[in-house]
């Protein structure tokens, strides 16, 4: 392959991609933060033609499995993901009553001072590392789904998946949660198939 050709990446490849808070800083700890989170995947769904088969955000990082339009590499979406979401995150920030709002805001600028960059605030950390999912092995997208979804519980925050606002897995029981998720669901150990799209 030439340096200057692009790997053909399959059509039906999704990737696995866990979104860190800069030093995992416990910033979505109130609804309001996380509701700007949720809306900014639904916004990226309407606009980019995202993807999303399973997310969970926890208190520092959000958990993501998704395609893109092209099916290509997430990065382009993870750039423009946080370009979004910072300002608007730092914004709630500034409206609610947080005891820790000066710090996490001094925090996040200091953040960026370390990394020489020209925005003035970093609430995201840089690296992801995506991992790309093969779609035609089903068992592989289900334990990814259900690892995501079982974090709440892990946690000690619900006792069931689908008891936790700020996931995809209501969706996977039937009940519309907060970001339109493409449900899929395995069919039988050759394919998955998808269930429907909130």
């Amino acid at each position: 392959m030439l340096s200057n050709e692009k790997p053909m990446i399959p059509l039906d490849s999704c990737y696995f991609l866990t979104l860190n808070t800069v030093d995992k800083i416990d910033v979505f700890n109130r609804p309001a933060y996380k509701q700007v989170v949720a809306d900014a995947l639904n916004y990226f769904v309407d606009t980019q033609g995202l993807s999303i088969y399973a997310w969970c955000l926890m208190t520092s990082h959000l958990h993501l499995i998704v395609r893109t339009k092209d099916a290509s590499a997430p990065a382009y979406f993870e750039r423009d993901f946080k370009k979004f979401t910072t300002p608007a995150v730092l914004k709630t920030i500034e409206m609610e009553m947080d005891f820790r709002r000066e710090w996490m805001i001094r925090h996040f600028e200091e953040y960026r001072q370390s990394l020489q960059r020209k925005e003035k605030f970093h609430l995201w950390q840089d690296c992801s590392s995506p991992l790309r999912i093969d779609c035609k092995q089903p068992r592989a997208v289900m334990e990814r789904i259900l690892h995501i979804h079982e974090n709440p519980v892990r946690e000690r925050i619900v006792e069931q998946p689908e008891a936790y606002l700020f996931s995809s897995a209501r969706d996977y029981t039937g009940r519309p949660g907060l970001v339109r998720t493409r449900v899929v669901q395995q069919q039988g150990l050759f394919g998955t198939k998808l269930l429907s799209a909130n």
